[in-house]
Formats: C-alpha cells, sequence, structure tokens
C-alpha cells in the first residue's frame, strides 16, 4: 500500500522499522527523548525538529539520549557499532561534524581497512545539511564534499520521501559507516511512499526526467530546482535529461557517462562551495572518460565560494535557482567558438 507522506514521516517510519526488525538498531542524539513526563507533552520531542518523535513510546530505551558533546556521542556511536551493535546517531545540523571528525575519518572509515577486511562500523550518522532554513552560516552548509572525499565512508543525500525511507532502511542494514544528509528544506516535501519495507541499494542513480539535448545532475533539494528548469526548457523545445545521485559515495558514474554519450552536454548542479565539491568531481570525471561525446562546454552551477549568508534575500540568491539551471543549459546550446571559426 501507498500513501503520500513526508520526507521526515518517511524517515521516522524507515527508523521503527528497522528497530522492529533488528534488535541490535539503537538511536542516538540530543533531545530524542527531551520533554518525556515534561508538563504538556505526551512524548519525547523527538530532536530539534521531531523527525523520531513517537519512537521513545514504542521503542524505550533504546533510544539513548545524548549530551551536548558531539565528539563524545558519535564516538560512542562508533565504538557501540564495532561491539556488534547498529547504531543511529543524529547531529542536529551536519555542520558539527567538525568536532567529531577524528572520530569518523580516522576511525570508523579505516576500520575495515586497517583490520584487513574483518571489522565492521555498521553505524549510521544522520544530519540536517542545506541552506535555505534561516539557520545562518553556522547551521545550512552542504558539508558532502568532505565526506566523499574519505575512503570507508558511504555517503547519501536523498530529494525525495520515498528515497530517504528506501536508502535509510539499506544505511541501517549496511555494515559500513555511512553518512546520511538530509536536507531542512525537504522534510516537509511530500510523496507516494509504500507502508511497507524496502531497501534503495547504494550506487544506482534515478533518471528522474528522459531527455536528448542536455544532461542534468544533481542531488538533494537542488534536483527539484534542475526539474523546474528543465519544465521551462521544455516550453523551448530543449530536452533535458534530469539525474537524481541519491548515493554520493558510491556514486554511480555509468549511469552519468551513458546520458553524456548520449546527449553531449552536461550540466551539474550542486548546492556546496564550488571549490572540490560534486560538480567538480563529476565535471572531471566526464571530461576524462566522454571527452570525444560532448559537443559544449560543461557548466557548473554552485553556490558562491562565501559562507551561507543570514539575510532572507541574501540567503535566497546564494541557493542555485532554477532560473541558473536554465541559464546554464542555455550556454552549453549557443553555438560555440570552435564552430564559428570552422564555419
Amino acid at each position: 500500500m501507498s500513501r503520500k507522506i513526508s520526507m521526515k514521516t518517511a524517515i521516522n517510519e524507515a527508523l521503527d522499522l528497522e528497530m522492529r526488525r533488528d534488535p541490535t538498531v539503537i538511536l542516538m542524539g540530543e533531545d530524542i527523548v527531551g520533554g518525556t513526563g515534561a508538563p504538556g507533552e505526551d512524548d519525547a520531542w523527538g530532536g530539534v525538529l521531531g523527525v523520531t518523535k513517537g519512537l521513545f513510546a514504542k521503542h524505550g530505551d533504546r533510544l539513548l539520549d545524548t549530551p551536548l558533546s558531539e565528539s563524545a556521542y558519535i564516538g560512542a556511536a562508533i565504538g557501540a557499532a564495532a561491539c556488534g551493535m547498529r547504531p543511529v546517531a543524529e547531529l542536529m545540523f551536519m555542520d558539527f561534524m567538525g568536532v567529531c571528525f577524528d572520530q569518523i575519518f580516522n576511525q570508523a572509515a579505516k576500520f575495515r581497512y586497517m583490520f584487513g577486511g574483518k571489522a565492521e562500523t555498521p553505524v549510521v550518522i544522520r544530519g540536517m545539511v542545506g541552506a535555505g532554513f534561516r539557520a545562518a552560516a553556522q547551521h545550512s552548509q552542504m558539508l558532502t564534499p568532505l565526506f566523499t572525499h574519505i575512503p570507508g565512508l558511504k555517503v547519501v543525500c536523498p530529494s525525495n520521501a520515498y528515497d530517504a525511507k528506501g536508502l535509510l532502511i539499506q544505511s541501517i542494514r549496511d555494515n559500513d559507516p555511512v553518512i546520511f544528509c538530509e536536507h531542512k528544506n525537504l522534510y516537509g516535501h511530500e510523496t507516494e511512499v509504500p507502508a511497507e519495507s524496502y531497501a534503495i541499494p547504494f550506487g544506482e542513480a534515478n533518471v528522474l526526467r528522459d531527455g536528448d539535448h542536455v544532461t542534468i545532475v544533481s542531488y538533494g533539494l537542488t534536483v527539484h530546482r534542475a526539474m523546474e528548469a528543465a519544465d521551462a526548457l521544455a516550453r523551448d523545445k530543449v530536452e533535458a535529461e534530469v539525474i537524481d545521485l541519491r548515493t554520493l559515495s558510491p556514486i554511480d558514474w555509468d549511469t552519468i557517462i551513458d546520458s553524456v554519450e548520449r546527449t553531449g552536454r552536461l550540466v551539474v548542479v550542486d548546492e556546496a562551495h564550488p571549490r572540490c565539491n560534486l560538480a567538480t568531481d563529476i565535471s572531471a570525471f566526464v571530461a576524462q572518460n566522454a571527452f570525444g561525446a560532448l559537443k559544449a562546454g560543461i557548466q557548473m552551477v554552485t553556490p558562491p565560494h562565501t559562507p551561507v549568508p543570514f539575510s532572507p534575500s541574501l540567503e535566497d540568491l546564494y541557493i542555485p535557482s532554477a532560473e541558473a539551471v536554465a541559464a546554464a543549459v542555455r550556454r552549453t546550446m549557443a553555438p560555440s567558438p570552435r564552430s564559428t571559426l570552422a564555419a
């Protein structure tokens, strides 16, 4: 049975299903149990935006409220994973990863390699990413490139409720550390989601729209901007193929290359800072592996290389827009200087 639910509800549902299925799944985080028994509260708060609300009533002491010390409880989650549990640790904001990065990239990410493949670290670290929430520079970053840079980490960033549920279930069942990035501006976005459990394999991008003229690649919130741009371009008889990466490590290179070899044009949309982000990574890979298929220079649509502004008007300008994506596509359709000279 399928019904329309929000991404926030889909994440909650995935956690509930996996906790029912596997008694080794535990949840850790700040205020996920907070508020229990307080006057006027019939349940725990379920974290800063209530994503885990209702789970404490169902699963009790398998939800662990933590101190305001991300370094401590992320380390505890990794240790628990190394000892046979499957912790899901919630960071209020992925921006706080800085205070616990050593535990992640020097410990969790390297255990399997350093122990000759004999060690497993099945931990999921969930957290909010992205701008547009009026949360200022320290709570609004898209830090995905920091995680994709580290071998041993799997990185997920869903764009909708259906993918969020299936990818989170897959993440919890995976035997390696997973960074699960949840765009805060998509929590309320609704789509059809089956009530039953299902898992979406890592490394399989989703082609949301077929097209022959240009390939647009994105993930997270900017997938929706890419789709808006594709709809606008279609009115001008430009058919864009839109690829939602879904997982960033591993990444589905085959789907990207196959599409570019058909369309001959590539636009990559990324909300992360423009230096060394997914857009530059994908652009370099395509330039190395499908250069002969390109009919125009690769275009990247990213924010400027600045902190996320707090001013609402500036923050709206900071995030890649559908108009910016459409403009980038039109640049790939324009005659190149080389073709003009050849004529």
